[in-house]
């Protein structure tokens, strides 16, 4: 095994996102706390233009807008992608890995071509879902629907209890890194810059493209197919696929979403082992965003990748797996 991987001895070597307190989780899984919902306005217009804009988008690609502008809408979707897979969610949130600082720059200014919050607020979300997953303390709690799961969380005030829950959850590991606390500092202008601006500017560069059809199609609509792709983790892969790792829990393994998040889809392994690097136990099999960081870990800038070993993985199938009940189909 490479030097740079880590392999997990067992379920007991768990990172922060991971160890949870099993009787407050229990308590928390039982509260109904009544509560007003809010709806926030202001966000509702914005996704709202976002969509008609990305509809509007579309229709460009089929009329006015070159071919050579939707594939480099393509490769800037992956980029950004991998902002939030490789950069905000393994890295940051879960720390699955570690990263030297031109990684950690690179995957800053591709979190920022995602337009899906900082990397600190986006990681501290995350770490409180993983921790009160499917509970009012979940900030997309499933159990809601898909609507609310999808981006209605988005929409409205978060329930009181995520508030509450969430200050349970240590963060302060995040802001220990200067590349997070310089993102934050400066993130509308650095999404304006790398979210709107230089996608708007590489068809217009590169192909001659007009600025119109660039924006629409390179910046807009490329934006909403991955926020909605990314979305999709935690709606569709909460509610719809198999569970073969554990089947007491709501998050299944989703095809569609693998492909379209890169690699985010094997969504009941990720769950069960969130400190893996690759989030699945597959490897680099449909999974860019493995793939991206076993190459930064070829030329040294990933290191210290935490795995699962086989035997764990099995062990846990045979326990909880969809299949434990009837172990000779293993």
């Amino acid at each position: 095994m490479p030097p740079l991987i880590k392999n997990c001895p067992g379920e007991e070597d768990k990172d922060i996102t991971s160890v949870v307190d099993a009787k407050d989780h229990l308590q928390d899984k039982s509260v109904t706390q009544e509560y007003k919902r809010q709806i926030v306005w202001r966000n509702v217009v914005i996704m709202a233009y976002f969509h008609l804009a990305a509809l509007y988008g579309l229709y460009l690609v089929f009329t006015e807008g070159q071919w050579k502008t939707t594939v480099a809408a393509f490769i800037m979707y992956w980029i950004a992608g991998l902002g939030i897979t490789a950069g905000a969610h393994r890295l940051w949130a879960h720390k699955s890995y570690k990263a030297k600082f031109p990684l950690r720059m690179i995957l800053m200014i591709f979190n920022c071509m995602a337009f899906e919050n900082d990397i600190y607020e986006w990681s501290r979300d995350h770490r409180v879902h993983h921790k009160y997953s499917e509970t009012d303390a979940d900030p997309h709690n499933a159990l809601r629907g898909f609507f609310f799961s999808h981006v209605g969380w988005l929409l409205v005030k978060k329930h009181p209890e995520v508030f509450r829950q969430g200050k349970k959850v240590d963060c302060s590991d995040l802001l220990q890194d200067p590349v997070v606390r310089f993102q934050r500092r400066y993130y509308l202008p650095l999404v304006a810059i790398f979210c709107f601006l230089i996608p708007t500017l590489v068809p217009m560069v590169l192909f001659g493209e007009t600025w119109w059809n660039a924006f629409f199609i390179a910046g807009i609509l490329r934006l909403v197919v991955l926020l909605n792709m990314t979305w999709l983790v935690n709606s569709a892969a909460h509610m719809w696929g198999n569970r073969p790792y554990d089947k007491h829990i709501n998050p299944s393994e989703n095809l569609l979403v693998t492909v379209g998040a890169i690699g985010e889809g094997f969504h009941n392994y990720h769950h069960t082992f969130p400190w893996d690097y690759r989030a699945s136990e597959f490897g680099v099999k449909i999974n860019i965003s493995t793939i991206f960081i076993n190459l930064m870990a070829k030329i040294g800038w990933a290191y210290d990748l935490k795995i699962v070993s086989e035997d764990v993985i099995y062990q846990r199938k045979l326990r909880t797996g969809e299949l434990s009940d009837h172990p000779h189909q293993h």
